[in-house]
């Protein structure tokens, strides 16, 4: 999905991901209408008999611009709707607001299943995230590009198979900009082996921590189709903590 990133504009080619065997209802994938070959949306969006299931599943979530009341966020942070097949996705894409037309400090996050979008979940606390911030608005194409990170996420595309770094995505909008995220499980320290919470980086140096952050930022700016001149950050939740902000001295940039 990296090679569509470069052309936001095209559409999206699906085929990498695997077809179930088996229909939505566990039943026979095929069809006497398509010469006993399985039928996909890609076949028919009305009378499909497979679904294309994702490799883990994603909830979508949805922070609510603050009302100035000393609003908690926790409390504007809602739980919207979660799903595990290409098709659910689109679904929902399809009849969500677009990035473009939120209002002001609303976000969007998508995360695994399980996985609070926040510093304090106990899948998170010892991670970090990549950042790409937007110099201004005007002019850019937020929703091509937040919707191929997405895709770069469920499509674990993001990071190789065994790293076990990827917690979620996410895209800030803000007055002056937007922000796009990507939340790992660690921020590249050696990792003892028996740590549940760190269970994608168990046995690693620190060295090899330090590439493979390095390795999703290099894919983070690849799905953002990102020229040589512009940069992503990464910086580490506790540090992002302390500061008391998101923007919190970078630990590395791609």
């Amino acid at each position: 999905m990296a090679a569509v990133a470069a052309n936001p504009t095209s559409p999206v080619p699906l085929d990498s991901i695997p077809i179930s065997p088996e229909g939505a209802n566990g039943t026979s994938a095929s069809g006497p209408d398509n010469n006993g070959e399985p039928i996909t949306v890609f076949h028919d969006k009305d009378n499909f008999n497979v679904k294309h299931p994702l490799a883990n599943k994603w909830t979508l979530w949805f922070t609510k611009p603050p009302s100035g009341k000393g609003d908690n966020w926790a409390d504007l942070l809602k739980e919207v709707i979660t799903f595990e097949t290409v098709e659910e996705f689109w679904g929902i894409y399809n009849n969500i607001t677009n990035t473009g037309e939120l209002p002001v400090k609303a976000d969007y996050h998508l995360f695994k299943s399980g996985v609070r979008p926040e510093w304090e979940d106990s899948q998170n606390k010892h991670g970090g995230k990549w950042a790409y911030t937007t110099k201004d608005r005007k002019g850019v194409p937020i929703d091509n590009l937040w919707l191929h990170v997405m895709l770069a996420a469920i499509g674990e595309t993001l990071e190789e198979e065994n790293d076990g770094e990827i917690m979620g995505v996410v895209v800030n909008v803000r007055k002056a900009f937007y922000r796009i995220g990507v939340w790992t499980r660690t921020i590249g320290k050696a990792v003892p082996a028996g740590d549940a919470n760190l269970a994608g980086g168990q046995g690693r140096t620190a060295e090899q921590g330090k590439e493979v952050i390095q390795s999703i930022g290099r894919k983070f700016k690849l799905a953002l189709a990102l020229p040589d001149t512009e940069m992503v950050e990464f910086t580490g939740h506790t540090d992002s903590a302390h500061s008391g902000s998101t923007r919190a001295r970078a630990k590395m940039t791609a």
